[in-house]
């Protein structure tokens, strides 16, 4: 059938990998160094990705392509977990395509995979486009109660710990509890350092704004395999973009050799913890 898809320049393409945390159907991933479509039936043609290409690679097209297949979307997410899952949902919802939430919802019924709740209309993007980057201001008790007479100590035991400057060889990841953290959830968790970091490894990244995303993969499936740790905690904003550190680890974790229990907890603007499960892959 004739129909839209998306069509990825390869001489554009740097393989930046910015694309794929923003596909809600996971149908792109970098191959030999560029992005690539991997199916056409996983392409719905509505141009998620389209916006987060930094060299416009990523367009759209009108040409013969196999119809989009939402029952094989939802075999390739499933695993991925309710946040995976959820996204996706959503991203069907906003486009108002309701006849593929439904297949969507009867594939999770008929696997006995629970819908995740509750499906909420999204906040208006402001006018940049990212509500992540909204403007917001809150109240909270905890500002205006009396400060603790005690100051807690710091939970960190290593440096570095940006992603890029990290290393699997080093002698205090070997074995550990790791903690893969975005950037601003230890500035949103007051307890941050005594809940989640305690006796933990911790790496740092920023899914929107780090280059060289590709190489986080690698380094994290490195950590996995060579480091040998023993769970990987992937802590997330509630914020569209935040979720691309998760499909990062997720793709990592699908590529290493070995297995191991990775946790996600998405993190609310006001330090709320929204979602905490691990996932099955």
């Amino acid at each position: 059938m004739i129909r839209e898809i998306i069509t990825i320049d390869e001489e554009k393409c740097t393989g930046c990998g910015d694309c794929i945390p923003s596909c809600p159907e996971g149908a792109i991933q970098v191959i030999d160094g560029k992005a690539r479509l991997v199916s056409d039936l996983m392409c719905d043609g509505l141009g998620a990705c389209l916006d987060t290409c930094p060299t416009e690679a990523i367009t759209i097209e009108k040409r013969e392509a196999e119809p989009y297949d939402e029952r094989q979307v939802m075999a390739h997410i499933a695993a991925a977990g309710a946040n995976t899952i959820r996204a996706h949902l959503e991203h069907l919802r906003e486009h108002g395509q309701q006849e593929f939430l439904d297949q969507a919802l009867a594939y999770l019924d008929e696997h006995g995979i629970e819908a995740p709740t509750p499906l909420e209309a999204p906040a208006p993007d402001p006018p940049c486009g990212c509500p992540g980057s909204q403007v917001q201001a809150f109240e909270s008790e905890a500002q205006d109660a009396a400060q603790q007479s005690e100051k807690r100590p710091s939970q960190l035991r290593h440096w570095p710990i940006q992603l890029h400057l990290v290393s699997p060889a080093t002698p205090h990841y070997q074995g550990s509890d790791m903690v893969l953290a975005a950037d601003c959830v230890a500035y949103t968790l007051g307890d941050f350092h005594q809940e989640f970091l305690a006796g933990k490894t911790l790496a740092i990244a920023c899914p929107k704004l780090d280059d060289r995303q590709q190489d986080y993969v690698e380094k994290l499936r490195s950590f996995i395999d060579d480091a040998h740790i023993n769970t990987l905690t992937v802590m997330i904003m509630q914020v569209p973009c935040c979720r691309g550190l998760l499909v990062l680890a997720q793709t990592a974790a699908q590529q290493a050799s070995r297995t191991i229990p990775i946790k996600s907890i998405v993190v609310s603007l006001q330090g709320e913890i929204l979602h905490d499960e691990w996932l099955q892959m």
